[in-house]
């Protein structure tokens, strides 16, 4: 019965021991040099992309990139097959640095040994993996917020095209930092199940960010908007043409995330070595 208390959302002791594991992260997190790293290169990519000179088309001409400067934040229309870098390189390049900074902030904790101590005196793994999210999904907020500063910036001194449907705009930036929670959640479990191979962990983050097996699931499996809603919620479903729909489906996506990798990631932990 005891048990069964302490896993039950209700009980006040959950809230004290996720606050007090949050507090413990979230300190480390703005002392972490890293992340301040990464919220500048959050900001500088864009400005670089978006000043490129572009690429040379069929008959030799030289095409922009980027003719709008949104298309910095998200691609025009739902993104399920991706037909050139240009319709990728836009604020999903976030998650790639989101997973890295997972991968360092985890492999800190085991490097450091915070991790044995801590389940010396703290034994729910389901707490950790709740912290571990939380806080990467923060850190990723942040850098969409950095990387919006920054396409902005490049876009007004460009000269590029700012037209836009606000409203589109304003859901796609939300359905994008909405997906942090679910991107977090992956990359912590991902962390978790690789935790002894530092190295592994790094990869698997970027390959996973860079959204590679989507791409060749796309190719295998064709354009099937379904599947690759759920594998890649926010980059092909938050656009220019987003709606209200849009908005619910990324909030409906990254809890689904949030709560399977959570929940996968808790039974590897208790099951297994964490040391």
């Amino acid at each position: 019965m005891t048990h069964t208390r302490e896993l039950t959302f209700e009980n006040p002791g959950f809230y004290k021991r996720l606050k007090g594991m949050l507090g413990v992260d979230f300190y480390r997190l703005f002392h972490t040099p890293m992340y301040y790293i990464f919220l500048a290169i959050a900001a500088i990519i864009p400005a670089m992309v978006l000043s490129m000179g572009g690429q040379p088309n069929a008959q030799g001409e030289v095409v922009k990139l980027y003719e709008n400067t949104w298309n910095i934040i998200a691609a025009d229309t739902p993104l399920y097959v991706i037909k050139n870098i240009g319709e990728y390189a836009n604020m999903n390049m976030v998650f790639i640095f989101g997973g890295i900074m997972v991968s360092i902030f985890i492999g800190h904790d085991y490097k450091s040994g915070y991790v044995k101590q801590l389940f010396t005196t703290h034994s729910l793994k389901s707490d950790y993996m709740m912290s571990k999210s939380i806080v990467g999904a923060f850190s990723m907020m942040c850098m969409c917020l950095t990387y919006l500063a920054g396409g902005v910036f490049a876009g007004v001194l460009t000269g590029a095209d700012m037209s836009v449907n606000a409203g589109s705009l304003l859901i796609a930036i939300l359905g994008k930092m909405i997906m942090s929670l679910g991107w977090a959640s992956l990359y912590t479990m991902l962390n978790v199940i690789f935790r002894r191979y530092f190295g592994v962990s790094i990869t698997s983050s970027f390959v996973i960010g860079t959204g590679i097996p989507v791409i060749g699931a796309a190719a295998v499996l064709g354009n099937n908007s379904a599947l690759n809603i759920f594998l890649y919620g926010s980059s092909v479903n938050a656009c220019l043409s987003s709606n209200i729909g849009t908005l619910v489906t990324c909030i409906a996506v990254s809890c689904v995330w949030a709560v399977v990798y959570n929940i996968v990631g808790s039974v590897i932990l208790s099951r297994c070595d964490v040391y």
